[in-house]
């Protein structure tokens, strides 16, 4: 039988590019017709590993970390809005959004991968932030978004307050950051080849294509 075509995803969370790269990259999948012959693993990237405790209003946090004015803000909102609603997923910003601390979520992601449900956890965590207006920092909504893909919360939850887990989240941070990924998402492909950014589905099925044919 064919191996697999493994597709390694670095990402965030509240990373809004990483889902509409992540949708586009599903798509491009979907339109091929070639999901029985692809496997996804996400690892984990803090966009604010420092991020404390009680998050930060989101456009004060923009604004500090990238200089953007808020109509600059307000611009690429829009179109964030707009890709997300092709993609069939929605944005939801509000005023009082805040960016939160992830390290906990990537926790959990790293626990959904020995049950296959890896993907299913991210997307739920990813829309419970931006379509919910929720805190995925927060633990009762981690506990829910973990019993809504039916992984085992209990058994899950002792990974979040064990050291050699959360450590284990960072050494892999680590470990994307010395092979030279500084910006999410980052897509790589067999470990061979990579993009970065949210590229257009067209791009994606030919690097799909490519690939499968030259395997």
């Amino acid at each position: 039988m064919k191996e697999k075509l493994t597709i390694d995803i670095v990402s965030d969370v509240v990373c809004p590019w990483c889902t509409i790269g992540y949708k586009r990259l599903e798509r491009a999948i979907s339109e091929l017709g070639i999901e029985d012959q692809i496997h996804i693993e996400w690892h984990p990237f803090e966009l604010n590993p420092n991020m404390p405790a009680k998050g930060q209003n989101l456009t004060e946090h923009i604004t500090q970390k990238y200089g953007s004015t808020k109509d600059q803000q307000k611009e690429a909102i829009k179109r964030m809005t707009e890709f997300g609603e092709e993609l069939g997923f929605k944005f939801d910003y509000f005023e009082d959004m805040r960016m939160v601390n992830t390290l906990e979520a990537h926790v959990l992601l790293e626990y959904a991968k020995e049950s296959g449900k890896q993907t299913e956890l991210k997307m739920r965590l990813t829309t419970a932030f931006f379509s919910e207006r929720k805190d995925v920092s927060d633990r009762s909504i981690l506990k829910q978004a973990l019993l809504d893909v039916g992984l085992n919360a209990e058994e899950a939850f002792t990974k979040l307050d064990n050291d050699e887990a959360r450590y284990d989240i960072k050494s892999k941070e680590v470990y994307w950051q010395k092979l030279g990924v500084s910006s999410v998402p980052t897509i790589i492909f067999n470990r061979k080849s990579s993009v970065s950014g949210a590229q257009p589905v067209d791009t994606f099925k030919q690097v799909l294509t490519e690939l499968l044919l030259k395997d």
